[in-house]
């Protein structure tokens, strides 16, 4: 391949690749929560993974893997944070003394309530900035990330 083809390859990939310009929205996104959640010294990662440790029961590892479509061992990276905190603790499971569980504190639900006003703020500010129909939008993305999901085997 001559360098103008190629480059000319490179120009329609960053003109039309539907997966660059969802990577670069993601992160786009991603900084504005961010900034947002900043004066509570949490990154919009560390919001969303405390949400999912906001159940009646402590989730499993993997429960919490699933939800934020993680592996279990970037999981476990990201709660120690959280952990040295005191927002969130991780124990054996009982049910099952290989695998672990992990729970929000005291802390944890306290910041998660004040953080979540914030959130539902900037999320506001993002969907009257979008020309699609937010809905829509969720229902394509829930649709394509299920259809990438990992079959069981």
């Amino acid at each position: 391949m001559s360098n103008a083809a190629a480059f000319a390859a490179t120009l329609q990939v960053r003109d039309t690749c539907l997966c660059l310009h969802a990577q670069r929205a993601a992160r786009a996104l991603a900084r504005r929560f961010d900034e947002a959640f900043r004066p509570l010294g949490i990154t919009s990662g560390q919001y969303s993974l405390l949400h999912s440790l906001n159940r009646p029961a402590p989730p499993t590892l993997g429960q919490v893997a699933e939800v934020l479509a993680m592996d279990r061992s970037t999981v476990t990276a990201n709660l120690k944070p959280l952990e040295r905190r005191g927002l969130a603790a991780v124990a054996v499971d009982p049910d099952d003394r290989r695998g672990r569980r992990a729970a929000l504190t005291d802390a944890g639900r306290n910041l998660l309530a004040r953080a979540t006003p914030i959130w539902v703020e900037e999320h506001a500010r993002v969907e009257q900035e979008l020309k699609a129909d937010p809905e829509r939008l969720r229902d394509d993305l829930r649709r394509l990330g299920r259809s990438a999901a990992p079959t069981p085997g």
